[in-house]
């Protein structure tokens, strides 16, 4: 039976090691509202971002208190709370975006950026 299996990708890791990958990716792409990574990891990391960012618009000291315990960084909680809560405030939800980039030139896997959907322009 295959009760539980397809939920997510295992990207040939352990469950401990996934959940610190997607933690300190999520803690970069909320200190950088972009990052560049692989095509999978992007994916996966979108749904877990997305989930954040929900909590970050609720705005209460409950969903404060469950966003700093999967991040563990007391300053991308800050920053999620703050600037990128409001504003995704007039979304109902899509706050990422994946655009996919070239094969990487040592193991031509293929790479993305994930970025958040109303990210401040560079200028």
């Amino acid at each position: 039976m295959r009760h539980g299996n397809g939920s997510g990708r295992r990207l040939g890791r352990s469950t401990a090691h996934r959940a610190a990958l997607f933690k300190n990716l999520a803690i970069a792409l909320i200190e950088h509202d972009q990052i560049e990574t692989t095509d999978a990891k992007a994916k996966d990391l979108k749904r877990y971002a997305d989930k954040l960012v929900t909590l970050g618009k609720k705005g209460t000291q409950a969903a404060r208190r469950l966003a700093h315990a999967q991040l563990r960084s007391e300053p991308a909680v800050a920053r999620l709370f703050g600037e990128i809560a409001e504003r995704s405030k007039s979304r109902s939800g899509g706050y990422t975006r994946v655009l996919k980039l070239g094969p990487r030139v040592g193991d031509n896997a293929p790479m993305s950026v994930i970025q958040f959907v109303d990210k401040p322009d560079a200028s």
